[in-house]
C-alpha cells in the first residue's frame, strides 16, 4: 500500500513538473515575442524621433535663438540676449496699444475693429516676420529693426501683404 502511494505521488509530482515546464516554456516564448514586438516599435519610434528632430532643425533655421552670428552681434554690442529677445517682442506688441490705426500695419480694418499683431518671429539681428489680423482680415509683415546708440528700438516696415477674402 505504501509503495502505491509513493508511486502515485511520484507520478503526480512528475505530471506537476511537466505541467510547470510546458507552462513556463509557453510564458517564456510569449515574453520573447512581446520583447521582439517592442524592439520593432522602439526602432520605428526612434526613427520617427530622429526625423522630427531633423524637421525641427530645418524649421528653426531662420530663428534668432539658433543663429550664432546674430547672437554674437548682440553680445558684442553688450546686450544680454536672454532679456533682449523678449524686450524686442514686447516693444512690437506694445504698438498694438497705440491710439487709432496701428503705426506699422499699412492696412485699415473695417467695422470699427483694429488691426493687431498676433505672432512675432525674430529671424536674425535685423529682421522680424509677424502676422496681423482684425478678426476678419489677416496678413503678414516683414519688418526691419535696429537698436540705436541710445538703446531705442526702431521698427521699419519693409514689406507686407493682406490675404484676399473669399
Amino acid at each position: 500500500m505504501k509503495q502505491r502511494i509513493f508511486m502515485y505521488l511520484f507520478i503526480f509530482s512528475m505530471l506537476l513538473v511537466l505541467f510547470q515546464y510546458v507552462n513556463s516554456k509557453r510564458v517564456f516564448e510569449d515574453q520573447n515575442n512581446k520583447l521582439e514586438k517592442y524592439q520593432v516599435q522602439f526602432s520605428i519610434y526612434k526613427d520617427s524621433v530622429a526625423a522630427l528632430e531633423n524637421k525641427i532643425l530645418d524649421l528653426s533655421h531662420f530663428n534668432l535663438e539658433r543663429n550664432e552670428d546674430a547672437l554674437t552681434y548682440f553680445e558684442n554690442k553688450g546686450y544680454n540676449v536672454t532679456t533682449l529677445i523678449p524686450l524686442i517682442k514686447d516693444e512690437l506688441y506694445k504698438l498694438n496699444e497705440a491710439k487709432g490705426e496701428h503705426p506699422i500695419i499699412p492696412y485699415a480694418s473695417g467695422d470699427g475693429k483694429k488691426m493687431l499683431i498676433n505672432t512675432v518671429k525674430l529671424l536674425n539681428h535685423k529682421w522680424i516676420i509677424a502676422d496681423f489680423s482684425d478678426g476678419d482680415f489677416w496678413g503678414e509683415l516683414f519688418i526691419a529693426y535696429e537698436i540705436n546708440d541710445s538703446d531705442e528700438l526702431k521698427f521699419t516696415l519693409v514689406d507686407s501683404f493682406l490675404y484676399p477674402t473669399n
